[in-house]
């Protein structure tokens, strides 16, 4: 009964979608832009367009069209998807630019030392606004048709 009930849950279902169309966007995207096909950005964060942002406004527009947008579980949802899409174009993305910085520092390094160990940091870990503004309206988008 649990899970019949999670399996049934609309909006946890149109949120899903939101989240996997984005993640799917963002595969042709790159083909379209890279001339490349990379089926890494199916799983990975950063890129066009914010996943997260997708997965959080289209939450907050079900629950808005569900509960009201004057409801305490609305206001809950935006505070949310606030949070989030700050954190993805803040936080997140200031850690990206410093894993650049610092895997920049590894290839100089490398290159005069033979037995340097060569790791490198994942840099696309945020967001620009841009892709947050985008993933937002895709997920208000789906939130509003399904």
């Amino acid at each position: 009964m649990f899970f019949q009930e999670i399996i049934n849950n609309q909006i946890l279902k149109t949120t899903l979608l939101a989240w996997a169309i984005a993640q799917f966007l963002k595969v042709f995207i790159v083909l379209w832009t890279q001339k490349k096909w990379d089926f890494t950005r199916l799983v990975g964060s950063g890129g066009m367009p914010s996943s997260h942002s997708a997965l959080v406004t289209a939450l907050a527009t079900c629950i808005g069209k569900n509960f009201g947008f004057d409801s305490g579980e609305f206001a809950l949802a935006l505070t949310i998807a606030l949070v989030v899409m700050y954190d993805a174009a803040g936080v997140r993305r200031a850690a990206g630019k410093q894993a650049e910085v610092l895997n920049q520092i590894i290839d100089d390094l490398y290159h005069h030392r033979t037995e340097f160990n060569r790791e490198r940091l994942k840099e696309l870990l945020g967001h620009t606004p841009i892709e947050v503004v985008a993933g937002a309206a895709l997920g208000i988008t789906i939130g509003i048709i399904f």
